[in-house]
């Protein structure tokens, strides 16, 4: 296949999802049944947010141009070990691989078996071609190449294992929200969508929230409220709620709480599930200082502040990337195409 056929047939995929949309419940029940954190609401999600953004034909192929000759004289065998945080977490990877021309070596997470499989089987079943671009395997042997995402942990063995082939490997980063205290109601509403979406298991979570020193926690935690019964509608995230709620009255630190979330001042960017960090700032100048020094470990930012040095995403954006928006700043489709 050639570089529009591919990308042709990554579009007729998207118009499936869009035209079976209120059709796929036995699968996102699949999905739960192996992983408690991929409700039916998750998994709806994350397939509108992929057929709408990664699986229209003529933004692949604008995409894609950029990088990808029409043929590839040796397509190499690129290894993808995908993480199972978030539903089908590795497909950009996976869309990546295909449209370079390359072979995906395909290592599923464990947590994340059901989801991306079927979208392969239904590729190949729309577009036979497609077929010999993917293989599913156990354990990765005889790759040219690697992508590998996974824990700080699991990234420090992945650049050990990996270290003679060429590679991308991704640890954690979170995501972050910066607020001037004049933010509306619906602002804030949009915002916890940023950090509620997905139980805050994503890179592209906001896990912690930068705050003006006459913020005013109690109109925000009124607007976090409104998520509650969604929330606890999840088993394992009221049992990480309650659990964590303990640790913190038993150590009695510090802070707020709603029937859903606890807000606690602290300098960490990684927080516990159903805990929000904040820290305090005192200048715009000073903050964006201080975050330039973290930048390795920040995926996205969100806010209306005006900013000179970071680069933002509106509130309710963090988890709708679009085809340029590389995990870890890597630009996985320049890698790709360096390797032909």
């Amino acid at each position: 296949m050639d570089l529009k056929e591919r990308c042709a047939a990554l579009g007729k995929l998207g118009k499936w999802l869009k035209n079976h949309e209120n059709g796929l419940a036995e699968l996102y029940q699949q999905a739960y049944r192996d992983n408690g954190w991929f409700d039916s609401d998750q998994c709806r999600f994350a397939f509108k947010q992929i057929a709408n953004a990664y699986f229209d034909e003529n933004d692949l192929l604008n995409w894609a141009e950029k990088y990808v000759d029409n043929k590839i004289i040796a397509p190499k065998r690129i290894g993808i070990i995908m993480a199972g945080n978030i539903p089908a977490v590795g497909l950009h990877d996976l869309i990546s691989v295909f449209l370079s021309g390359h072979k995906a070596l395909i290592k599923f997470s464990e947590k994340d078996k059901v989801l991306i499989s079927f979208l392969v089987a239904k590729l190949e079943e729309l577009s036979p071609g497609a077929s010999a671009s993917f293989e599913i395997i156990e354990r990765l042997q005889a790759a040219d190449a690697v992508i590998a995402t996974g824990s700080d942990n699991s990234s420090r063995y992945f650049e050990y294992y990996f270290s003679k082939m060429p590679s991308i490997i991704r640890g954690n980063r979170n995501s972050i929200g910066i607020l001037n205290a004049k933010e509306t109601a619906s602002d804030l509403s949009l915002l916890a969508e940023d950090i509620f979406r997905y139980y805050g298991l994503g890179c592209r979570s906001v896990s912690k929230i930068y705050v003006p020193r006459d913020f005013d926690f109690e109109f925000f935690m009124e607007q976090m409220d409104t998520f509650s019964f969604q929330l606890l509608l999840n088993s394992k995230y009221k049992n990480n709620f309650d659990y964590n709620r303990s640790i913190f009255l038993l150590n009695q630190t510090s802070h707020l709480c709603n029937d859903s979330l606890i807000l606690a001042e602290d300098t960490s960017l990684q927080s516990r599930i159903a805990t929000l960090h904040f820290e305090f700032y005192d200048s715009f100048e000073s903050l964006e200082i201080s975050l330039h020094e973290l930048n390795s470990k920040i995926q996205c930012v969100v806010s209306s502040c005006a900013l000179i040095m970071i680069e933002t995403l509106p509130f309710g954006q963090s988890q709708q990337p679009k085809l340029d928006d590389y995990a870890d700043g890597i630009d996985t489709m320049e890698f790709l195409e360096n390797l032909s």
